[in-house]
């Protein structure tokens, strides 16, 4: 609701500007034609031209002031503009406002003040200067970007009408040459560069506005100076509606894209904001995770330790049914002390510590090594272990062993796991095939398979598939991300293959010949 809010605001703020801009241009171009009138009769008429735009130059102003400040009184601005109103209707529609002109200095006709004309004079002083106390109460209050914001806007309006106050003058008979109105130059000055320095309003709009309020005030001048009725005028009355209509769509469609362009650019800082905030939160838990690990590993260690001693007897005798109670807390040991070690390696993955030995390594010892580790394993369930070597025992891969050892076991414990009684699993070791220069490593079961839906994710973290949480609802989803990390660093590659459930599936590891 705020940002609609704010959205709104700097809308109004835009179309307030643009009207007040056009008031300034009417005055301006009526003055122009004051200067250059010869006769008392032209100088009257652009004098009430003129002040058509005049009388709400201190509206439209104290209107932009109260929506820059963020002011809510709607009463008072609304009170303002019915004021103004009755000037204007005064202005064109009798001699009430303007009835006669004087010379002064020899060259140019001034308006005579009327009493009606008086008041508006006092309403101008009256609400130009209440506006920039306001402005300047808000400065001394204001910090920051807002601060230089209103301290630009407070100096250009201050000097625009100081300098245009100076007209005034020579209507009441005083013998002073309004010199000053060139103070008037420096308010575009000083709002521009406001504007583009510390983002007061968007240049876009603003131009988009300029162009469109030179367009009306130029045609509007055309069909004021044809003749009343002539084809000329009514052609430039139809323009001027065209471009009227023309320019309210063009100034919508600028601030339509304007906001568009402002939310997306907030919707990218606070997501640039929430992705700081989550790698912070990402290296702390990292950071936890490191340091329970740690805490972990030595009590664990302990526990495991002196279990396996009670259990074979270092301490004395145990009764059989106090054995069994002893396994079981010697499996949970095992089993947590699995967990802390993966949750350590995905620290040290995370934070890029961990640390490789690469050598050159012979692959199929590795193998063999880990079928000799597994083997218990393999032959309470029933499975039986095939090492299936093409490669003569020789070739050689480059990478740290203890690593590699760590990912492939990882894919036969794995296989072991997830295969049923009487099966087996078939280990592979390929010579590189034409030009890879990579040797290829092949872990086949004939298990439980994986879905073709779930291969895609199989090696993402904390990821695994349906059937796995079935059998083993007690894994995490780490190992093969793990090994997936592992073979990355070792400039490798491993993927997964499997037909449907139910028909077994295989892993494959490339890793680069030494």
């Amino acid at each position: 609701m705020a940002i609609i809010m704010l959205a709104r605001a700097t809308t109004r703020l835009h179309l307030i500007w643009g009207v007040f801009c056009m008031t300034v241009i009417l005055w301006g171009l009526g003055a122009y034609q004051i200067g250059i009138s010869q006769d008392p009769a032209r100088a009257l008429f652009w004098w009430k031209f003129a002040y058509i735009g005049v009388i709400f130059i201190p509206i439209m102003f104290t209107h932009f002031v109260y929506i820059f400040l963020e002011r809510k009184k709607r009463t008072f601005i609304w009170s303002l503009y019915l004021l103004g109103l009755i000037y204007l209707i005064g202005n064109l529609f009798t001699d009430k406002f303007i009835n006669s002109v004087h010379l002064m200095f020899d060259s140019i006709y001034f308006l005579t003040p009327t009493p009606f004309y008086n008041s508006y004079f006092a309403f101008f002083i009256i609400l130009v200067v209440y506006s920039h106390i306001l402005l300047w109460k808000n400065y001394k209050i204001a910090s920051g970007l807002r601060k230089q914001q209103i301290q630009y806007f407070f100096i250009g309006s201050f000097l625009g009408f100081f300098g245009g106050s100076f007209s005034f003058l020579p209507e009441y008979y005083i013998n002073i040459y309004p010199f000053m109105n060139l103070t008037v130059s420096f308010y575009p000055i000083i709002m521009g560069f406001a504007i583009l320095r510390y983002r007061l309003m968007n240049i876009s709009i603003i131009m988009a506005q300029l162009l469109v309020a030179s367009l009306w005030v130029f045609i509007s001048v055309r069909a004021l100076i044809s003749e009343f009725g002539s084809h000329e005028q009514l052609l430039n009355i139809a323009l001027l509606l065209i471009t009227v209509f023309v320019g309210i769509l063009l100034n919508n469609s600028v601030i339509k894209e304007i906001k568009s362009r402002e939310e997306i650019e907030r919707l990218a800082k606070d997501l640039e904001g929430a992705n700081e905030e989550l790698k912070q939160l990402d290296a702390a838990k990292s950071e936890f995770i490191s340091l329970a690990g740690h805490q972990l590993r030595a009590p664990m260690t302990a526990i495991k330790g002196y279990t396996s001693m009670l259990i074979e007897g270092s301490f004395g005798k145990v009764a059989e049914r106090s054995k069994e109670a002893l396994e079981r807390i010697f499996t949970s040991t095992e089993i947590l002390t699995k967990l802390t070690s993966e949750l350590l390696d995905l620290s040290r993955i995370e934070t890029g510590k961990m640390r490789y030995d690469f050598n050159s390594v012979n692959i199929a010892e590795i193998i063999q090594n880990i079928l000799r580790e597994l083997e218990m394993n393999a032959r309470n369930k029933g499975i039986a272990l095939k090492f299936k070597n093409e490669t003569k025992n020789n070739i050689r891969v480059f990478g740290d062993m203890d690593k590699i050892h760590e990912v492939i076991i990882n894919l036969i414990d794995n296989a072991i796991k997830y295969s049923g009684e009487g099966k087996e699993v078939v280990i592979w070791l390929k010579n590189p095939a034409n030009g890879t220069g990579r040797a290829l490593v092949a872990v086949e079961d004939f298990g439980i398979g994986i879905n073709p839906e779930e291969i895609g994710r199989l090696f993402g973290k904390f990821e695994r598939t349906e059937e796995s949480k079935k059998i083993r609802p007690d894994g995490m989803g780490l190992g093969l991300y793990f090994a997936k990390k592992i073979v990355e660093d070792h400039k490798g590659r491993i993927w997964a293959e499997s037909k449907c459930q139910g028909k077994g599936s295989t892993f494959f590891v490339e890793l680069p010949v030494a």
